[in-house]
């Protein structure tokens, strides 16, 4: 029962970061005609109306403390996250941004050891982390890019990480309450639509929804909404009720992986070998992170 729990933990983790590495596509192509803020409220709209089709039934809480739970998921790993990454794009480099975020594991470990049971992390755990984030400047500096930074963006970026692991812990505290994945799932938008509206009005927020009519646009915005909210942050949750946060949040360490792979398929972007030897140490990486000792088992 416990190893069917934890291979459902892995392919949910595994298909949620298997999309999610594939959005840039996405929101790519979607940026020639909406900016980042209407984007990102359109594809959790649309994810928030989809989880109430699928499973139409009222979220009765427990106890009422449970709702500050749930406020803070929404404000952390729906709008504070998604707009601090956006913002910290606008800033610095692409592939600065995605090695920051992907430190998101190391504060998950922390959080984790201090305000959840997860406590037996150990040396195998950090050697990981650091032969991973080898392995993913390696892909996304492709060992020609400048490594210059840029001090905003990159705090940005940094700041982003640290929401995206204050995230994965309450999400592992959600899931002691024992609701239904779906459901808690969309409480979470719910929150997280509602702190994004004052910044519709601070930000660009003018969609033309007549671009909607074109079919690229159309199914771009239904992939995000769908597989990439919908569907992601459900696996996603439930990915961390079966593994817990850190085990699920190492898994961040492949979306440099899936990304390269898919520009090679999809966009003909080229591989070099600084990419393919990144590809390798990531994966040995998140393999000595995920993997545990006898006695832990």
């Amino acid at each position: 029962m416990m190893k069917n729990k934890l291979l459902t933990g892995h392919i949910s983790a595994f298909i949620t970061i298997l999309i999610w590495g594939t959005t840039f596509i996405s929101t790519k192509v979607l940026l020639t005609d909406f900016t980042p803020i209407e984007i990102l409220f359109i594809r959790f709209f649309i994810g928030y109306i989809t989880l109430w089709i699928v499973y139409p039934h009222h979220l009765t809480l427990k106890q009422k403390q449970h709702e500050y739970y749930f406020l803070a998921a929404g404000l952390c790993g729906i709008t504070l996250y998604y707009l601090f990454e956006n913002i910290a794009l606008t800033y610095t480099l692409a592939s600065h941004v995605g090695v920051i975020i992907s430190i998101a594991p190391f504060f998950t470990a922390i959080l984790a050891y201090f305000f959840s049971d997860e406590k037996k992390l150990n040396l195998r755990f950090f050697i990981g982390f650091f032969i991973a984030m080898i392995g993913v400047c390696m892909i996304s500096f492709k060992g020609n890019e400048s490594f210059r930074f840029n001090l905003t963006g990159d705090v940005l970026a940094l700041i982003a990480a640290m929401i995206w692991a204050i995230y994965s812990t309450l999400t592992q505290k959600i899931a002691s309450f024992e609701y239904n994945t779906i459901q808690s799932t969309r409480h979470m938008f719910f929150y997280g639509l509602l702190f994004m509206i004052p910044f519709l009005f601070i930000m660009d927020f003018h969609p033309q929804f007549s671009t909607l009519f074109d079919p690229i646009m159309f199914i771009n915005l239904v992939f995000l909404g769908l597989g990439a909210s919908a569907l992601c942050f459900v696996t996603w949750n439930l990915a961390v009720k079966r593994l817990g946060p850190v085990k699920t949040s190492v898994y961040i360490y492949m979306v440099p992986v899936i990304t390269a792979v898919t520009s090679f398929l999809i966009l003909n972007e080229p591989i070099n070998q600084m990419t393919v030897l990144g590809i390798i140490f990531t994966l040995i990486g998140l393999w000595l992170s995920e993997k545990r000792t006898t006695k832990e088992k």
